[in-house]
């Protein structure tokens, strides 16, 4: 029997478990590859650099099938591999991490965690915080009891997030490429999307960067949402106008933002974003934790090998 090859990345404990006929090689990924490994099949991604990712495509001419471990597969998407090459992504190993870093966001910006934080480092007592709370979002997002919540990218994550948000007294709706209903939560498409948002106290970003989404949040929306909203990102930076959504909180045409992502990455120095108000910011480190990806990895390979459709194909090769 032939044997095939798949590189394993070190940036992540990965322990597959493969039968006879599979040679698995961990692999640096801050490293050129190593001559000896170029006859791989297979490669698994997992916080490589752009230019590694290219160099892997120039070096692997007999490879078949690259899994990024990451929801988002588009730098993997990016880089030169050749159209023989089928490319899958970690749909679904990100559900529960995502979801629950989506959740401390928007409680952080409920209970206004960052104006306590801030106090607390200025040894300021925040009064403004205790006592005299609104009993509703009326007038400020202030609980999810209550909240009407959008969800634009309602995949996995975005259900998983949406039962932790019910529990907690929310109204939630999705938004999809159809409508319908999913996980017992209502869907809509993005039609629908510009009449609910002045309706809203909380809109939840997380679409995938395509060339659909380019900018799709963008000063249009920012204006559409009641001066009481919050928007929380935790899709892709690419999908948000920043100069728009830094007018609109230096404004105060929306109440504040939560991001764990931004268009570059790291933010950069000069970025007017560190400065605007009412914005909390956490350093893409919602997911970094891909749950499950050894059995992803498992099935895919077996089925690469018995010639069976692979799982979370984001583009087939042919």
């Amino acid at each position: 029997m032939a044997r095939v090859k798949i590189l394993l990345p070190t940036s992540l404990p990965l322990h597959p478990t493969f039968g006879d006929g599979v040679t698995a090689v961990p692999y640096n990924v801050a490293a050129p590859l190593p001559s000896e490994h170029h006859d791989a099949a297979a490669l698994v991604v997992w916080a490589n650099a752009s230019d590694r990712l290219a160099d892997a495509a120039h070096a692997l001419p007999g490879l078949r099938w690259v899994q990024t471990l990451a929801a988002g597969p588009d730098q993997v998407l990016a880089a030169p591999f050749g159209p023989d090459v089928t490319i899958t992504a970690g749909q679904g190993l990100h559900d529960g991490p995502v979801a629950e870093h989506t959740l401390g966001l928007i409680l952080a910006a409920a209970r206004r965690l960052d104006v306590a934080d801030e106090a607390r480092r200025a040894r300021r007592w925040a009064s403004e915080l205790s006592l005299g709370q609104p009993l509703d979002n009326a007038e400020r997002f202030t609980t999810l009891h209550g909240a009407r919540v959008l969800v634009w990218g309602f995949g996995g994550i975005g259900q998983r997030l949406a039962g932790y948000l019910r529990a907690l007294g929310a109204s939630v709706t999705g938004v999809a490429r159809s409508a319908g209903e999913r996980a017992g939560v209502p869907v809509v498409t993005d039609a629908e999307v510009p009449g609910l948002l002045p309706t809203l106290d909380v809109l939840v970003n997380i679409l995938p960067a395509t060339p659909q989404t380019a900018g799709v949040v963008d000063a249009s929306v920012f204006a559409a949402l009641a001066p009481k909203a919050w928007f929380v990102n935790v899709g892709r930076g690419a999908t948000v106008d920043e100069g728009a959504l830094d007018d609109a909180l230096r404004s105060g045409s929306i109440s504040g933002a939560a991001l764990d992502v931004t268009a570059t990455e790291p933010l950069p120095a000069s970025s007017p974003l560190w400065d605007a108000p009412n914005l909390i910011l956490t350093p893409h480190s919602a997911g970094g934790r891909p749950q499950g990806a050894e059995a992803l990895i498992e099935d895919n390979l077996r089925r690469l090998l018995a010639g069976q459709e692979l799982r979370n194909v984001v583009r087939a090769a042919g």
